[in-house]
């Protein structure tokens, strides 16, 4: 396994994330955001100088953090949105030499119907543009679709030739089981063992519900079984890549969250990457470098 991380949660700028990744001894980045601009957003020359910092300080892209089909995007609307982020995401991807991408699929919708076959078609479609250049869309279980429970993130695999899954081990704690009748979360540890044949990438978040509010905690510290979980890993032999994003100095999908000073922000960051390594240290998984 190798340890990467939204850096974007150290600070926004690149050259902030670049330092942290490098305080904590590791040689890549989930790249999300740069200067509060998602990756496949910047413009042409923000993206040449991001392109020529990462290089001077030998730090790789492991994964592009994108906004395709996520929770900020209705299946309502035109798909040509989508495809345009797809476009500019593909050749990103390749001078960066970044096999995996993270998309979703799209929001809930409000009430019983979710539009699912047209999700499934316009997922096919995305999925089978970046299969075709090479690169891997994998899928995480957020406030979306597939994140409605873990047979709608199954039902996504199924339905959409190529897909792989990012599993967030923090959401289901904090989400609603949508394939029960009752008003109950989701069992983080079932929900990984029920994927686990499909998982291509993983993000470390731990947090749990407070009076219906999301409370976000150190890895282990919180409902998403984290220890549990990385033991699965270890002992089923995975050797991808685990990414931490704590959101506990800032939630990405919540701007009325506190959020913390630049400096308290950083602090969290490195400490959440040190004790993600303690934990690993602990089962006996010592992490290798990303080499692509």
């Amino acid at each position: 396994m190798y340890l990467t991380g939204f850096a974007d949660e150290a600070g926004p700028d690149l050259a902030t994330q670049i330092r942290a990744t490098r305080e904590l001894g590791w040689n890549a980045i989930e790249s999300r955001s740069i200067g509060g601009t998602n990756i496949h957003d910047l413009d042409a020359a923000d993206f040449d100088t991001a392109c020529a910092m990462l290089e001077a300080a030998e730090v790789r892209v492991s994964c592009f953090g994108s906004t395709i089909a996520n929770w900020g995007k209705r299946i309502e609307d035109p798909f040509e949105i989508t495809l345009a982020e797809v476009e500019r995401a593909i050749p990103r991807m390749q001078r960066l030499g970044t096999k995996l991408v993270r998309i979703m699929s799209y929001a809930r919708c409000t009430g019983a119907e979710q539009r699912a076959e047209e999700r499934f078609r316009r997922l096919r479609d995305v999925t089978a543009r970046f299969v075709a250049a090479g690169l891997t869309p994998v899928h995480e279980n957020c406030m979306n679709y597939g994140g409605m429970s873990w047979r709608h993130s199954l039902e996504l695999v199924e339905k959409v030739p190529g897909l792989k899954l990012v599993f967030d081990t923090g959401n289901p704690a904090i989400t609603r089981d949508y394939s029960s009748d009752r008003d109950i979360t989701q069992d983080p540890l079932e929900f990984f063992t029920r994927v686990r044949p499909h998982i291509a990438h993983v993000h470390i978040k731990d947090a749990h519900l407070e009076d219906g509010r999301e409370v976000y905690r150190y890895p282990g510290e919180g409902g998403a079984r984290v220890p549990e979980i990385l033991q699965a890993l270890s002992d089923s032999g995975y050797d991808g890549g685990l990414s931490i994003e704590p959101h506990m100095a800032a939630v990405f999908h919540d701007p009325e969250a506190a959020k913390a000073s630049a400096a308290e922000s950083y602090d969290i960051y490195i400490e959440y990457g040190k004790r993600l390594m303690r934990l690993l240290g602990g089962i006996g998984v010592e992490p290798r470098r990303y080499d692509g």
